[in-house]
């Protein structure tokens, strides 16, 4: 008996999706070692250069310094930590790994708790609130206030973070690291946080990768069930849309950005519609 497209799809999307938990481990000791290595790193620095200098420690150096380089690296390397990005990334790998999606789905949400709950506790001010305009170099819009920690460092640390957990290959742990860190250093190059801020921000996002990775050895469940799967790829759908349209006021990274978006879209339709339709298609042939 001949089955229609909606029962098909279903089908062929739970199979993937259990074919794809498979691809990964439970747990990376090795990796959960990288998360706490790095956690403790930035911890030292960032109680280092607040109890040593002050909250302002270092902003002025590393501001200047930055400045010798292009603004539209810095601008490239910042929108890495915009929430829309790691949502499209997501997409690229969401159906060939749902474990490492559904980890992240976990991650996200201890680290939202994290940094919005600490900016609503302290509420300090951003550099372009206490500095004036000629005594730094602002890259992009301007922002005074919700300084602690860098929402920008901590998404790129929880999603890079949970990369490292687990990617089994050196090379490419060092460089999600790497990634993960440029893009916390320019926060401080595009002016609108204190170094002390982006130490905290990859602080919490390595520690909330770590933790989203357990809670997702854990409780594996979901990471398979085609309706929770659904729903998080649905609602990835649409800020990874919005980067066709919207820079959020780093121009030079319009164009990276609007691909992404593009790519993105164009890679969710392919696993989630296209492919399966293909495949009913096949199978309805005479």
């Amino acid at each position: 008996m001949r089955t229609d497209f909606y029962t098909f799809w279903k089908h062929a999307l739970r199979e993937r999706l259990v074919t794809g938990a498979d691809r990964t481990p439970f747990r990376s000791p090795s990796g959960a070692v990288w998360l706490s290595r790095w956690a403790l790193v930035c911890l030292i620095v960032g109680l280092t250069l607040y109890l040593a200098v002050g909250y302002d420690a270092g902003f002025i150096r590393i501001n200047a310094a930055t400045a010798a380089y292009p603004d539209w690296l810095w601008q490239c390397l910042t929108v890495l930590g915009d929430e829309r990005v790691p949502f499209a990334l997501a997409l690229l790998f969401a159906l060939r790994y749902p474990r490492v999606l559904w980890a992240l789905v976990l991650a996200a949400l201890i680290a939202a708790a994290y940094s919005r709950g600490f900016k609503a506790l302290f509420d300090t001010t951003r550099p372009p609130g206490m500095l004036a305009a000629d005594a730094f170099n602002l890259i992009g819009p301007s922002h005074t206030r919700a300084s602690f920690p860098s929402g920008h460092s901590v998404t790129a640390a929880v999603f890079f973070g949970v990369l490292i957990y687990y990617t089994r290959w050196t090379a490419l742990r060092a460089l999600f690291l790497a990634l993960a860190v440029l893009a916390g250093l320019s926060r401080v190059a595009v002016g609108v946080h204190w170094p002390v801020d982006v130490a905290a921000g990859v602080f919490g996002g390595a520690l909330a990768a770590w933790l989203g990775a357990v809670l997702a050895a854990r409780w594996p469940g979901p990471a398979t069930n085609l309706w929770v799967h659904v729903a998080v790829v649905s609602l990835a759908v649409i800020p990874a849309a919005t980067l066709l349209f919207d820079d959020a006021g780093y121009h030079a990274a319009a164009m990276p950005l609007a691909v992404l978006g593009a790519v993105a879209l164009g890679v969710a339709g392919m696993q989630y519609l296209l492919r399966p339709w293909m495949g009913y298609r096949r199978v309805r042939l005479p």
